[in-house]
């Protein structure tokens, strides 16, 4: 369970709820608060940006006083500390953070990538160090397992059910009732981000974002199309699942009881 799930972030911080997660982390654990801390303000942006759309909460510092006062007030669920600090280095502010929260996990983020430098991360107790530059897709990856580890969060589940359509993401393997759906591998992924965020409206921009990876330079009619191939291969016949929600985007939900 985490401590907190839904408390305000503190007005020094950013706070942003995103809508699904690639950290490898079930929906149902979320928000997982971060806490992001980098000299470089367009770095820690775009960290805390890829989490937000991750479903975390974010909240992000540029130095360790900083850093230190959202952490008193948020209890983050882990935080990504950058070592080269104006005020204190990450070793330090590391030490200062575990004196109040024991049981953080820390990821350093930084350029000083040598061996030698990662070596005293770790001793210093950090639970992992990537250095600059990174693949945020790993940097997501290594929080989850991070996370998993501490035992703040589950391990992913691997079948997402709503109602009576299922998706094994082992197997890529998709049903609806007792019938199987034959999806292309970009049908997949649209149906599984769709899964990942039942009952919440996602917009194409968010589509196109965590499903394409790109924007299509504002065409969003890409979207359309291939919901449009969901619908045939999934509500034909049935129940629909998939519904349009006009000037915001999709939902995918259950069908509704009546009577």
């Amino acid at each position: 369970m985490l401590a907190g799930r839904g408390s305000a972030w503190p007005a020094a911080g950013r706070t942003t709820v995103g809508t699904t997660t690639y950290l490898g982390i079930a929906p149902d654990e979320l928000p997982i608060r971060v806490l992001v801390v980098d000299d470089e303000p367009d770095l820690a942006d775009l960290v805390a940006t890829a989490l937000r759309f991750d479903g975390c909460l974010t909240a992000t510092a540029g130095n360790a006083d900083d850093a230190l006062r959202a952490a008193r007030t948020l209890r983050p669920d882990v935080a990504v500390l950058d070592v080269m600090l104006p005020d204190v280095d990450g070793l330090e502010l590391l030490r200062r953070l575990r004196a109040e929260q024991p049981d953080l996990p820390v990821v350093f983020l930084t350029a000083r990538g040598e061996t030698g430098d990662r070596i005293a991360g770790l001793r210093a107790g950090a639970d992992d160090y990537v250095a600059k530059p990174f693949s945020l897709e790993e940097l997501l990856a290594r929080l989850g397992a991070v996370l998993r580890r501490s035992g703040r969060v589950h391990d992913r589940t691997t079948t997402l059910v709503v109602a009576d359509l299922t998706l094994d993401e082992d197997s890529r393997e998709v049903r609806r009732g007792n019938d199987s759906v034959d999806l292309t591998p970009t049908e997949f992924d649209l149906l599984r981000f769709l899964m990942l965020n039942a009952r919440t409206v996602v917009s194409k921009a968010q589509i196109l974002d965590r499903v394409w990876r790109y924007d299509f330079d504002g065409r969003t009619s890409v979207v359309e199309i291939y919901i449009g191939y969901l619908r045939k291969k999934l509500d034909v016949g049935r129940e629909p699942l998939i519904h349009t929600v006009r000037g915001v985007g999709y939902v995918l939900r259950p069908p509704r009881v009546t009577g």
